[in-house]
């Protein structure tokens, strides 16, 4: 009896023993890959390339560059004649190729409060509001550098630019006044948008001397601070079609006068009509 109690306690022992040895191992078996993952995630984490966002933004940043780069701003429209549609624009482009319409005359004339090297009333003392305002602080701006600037010619009708040209190529030759007469239709003046300058150490002429002058060499630092622009270059002359006329003074407006200066761009080559 004593011996079959003894025997059933060894096995009931026994059996215990099998049980929890096979639940820790199973207990084991299971913790050991959340373990082993456990401690390899670190490792994928830290062996990620951490540069691929990096390389990523500079490519990013280099097709940017590259759509900048390929941009192009569309020329003025015009129609089947060559006439702008929009001639009011203030960034408009006047040339032989891009006309004013035969009956364009700005609504918005006015005089601007400047020195004139000439006393008498004349339609050529006007230019459009918006300009006249720019040109008067670009005179401010001019005599608190110690320079003293007079106008000379704004504003020009159609019917007025037709006799000037024709008295032109009277006197020289119509091959020789297209090199510096704008035909009707095709000056800046008929925009109202266009003021020539002097001064009176270039004897209020207007001549290519007015250049090197101090009142011309400020011109050229600083006109497009006001939103001027010398539109006919010295070195440009085989883009614009014109001779240099340091004293010509075209505004388009601080923004595009700032990137024309920047750029060392003419109308023509900011528009691509000069290809």
């Amino acid at each position: 009896m004593n011996k079959n109690l003894i025997g059933l306690s060894l096995a009931f022992l026994l059996i215990s023993a099998g049980c929890s040895t096979s639940d820790e191992s199973e207990e084991t078996a299971e913790q050991q890959p959340e373990d082993v993952a456990s401690d390899a995630q670190p490792e994928e984490e830290e062996a990620e390339p951490v540069f691929e966002e990096e390389d990523t933004q500079e490519e990013s940043d280099e097709s940017e560059k590259e759509l900048e780069s390929d941009q192009t701003v569309s020329p003025p429209a015009v129609n089947d004649e060559g006439v702008l549609k929009n001639p009011k624009a203030v960034d408009a482009l006047v040339n032989r190729n891009y006309f004013l319409p035969g009956n364009y005359e700005p609504e918005d004339l006015s005089v601007p409060d400047v020195p004139f090297s000439f006393d008498e009333e004349h339609p050529k003392r006007q230019i459009r509001e918006q300009a006249a305002k720019a040109l008067e602080e670009l005179f401010d701006g001019a005599k608190a550098d110690g320079m003293q600037l007079y106008a000379i010619s704004g504003y020009r009708s159609y019917d007025r630019q037709e006799a000037i040209f024709a008295a032109n190529a009277a006197e020289d030759g119509e091959e020789a006044a297209n090199q510096y007469s704008a035909q009707a239709g095709e000056s800046e003046h008929q925009s109202g948008l266009a003021m020539d300058v002097s001064s009176q150490s270039n004897d209020f002429a207007l001549t290519n001397e007015f250049g090197e002058t101090p009142e011309g060499e400020w011109l050229t630092e600083h006109a497009h601070e006001y939103g001027f622009v010398i539109r006919y270059p010295e070195d440009k002359t085989d883009i614009t079609g014109y001779q240099y006329e340091p004293w010509h003074l075209r505004y388009v407006g601080e923004d595009l006068a700032e990137t024309l200066y920047e750029e060392d761009e003419t109308l023509e080559e900011y528009y691509g009509t000069d290809e």
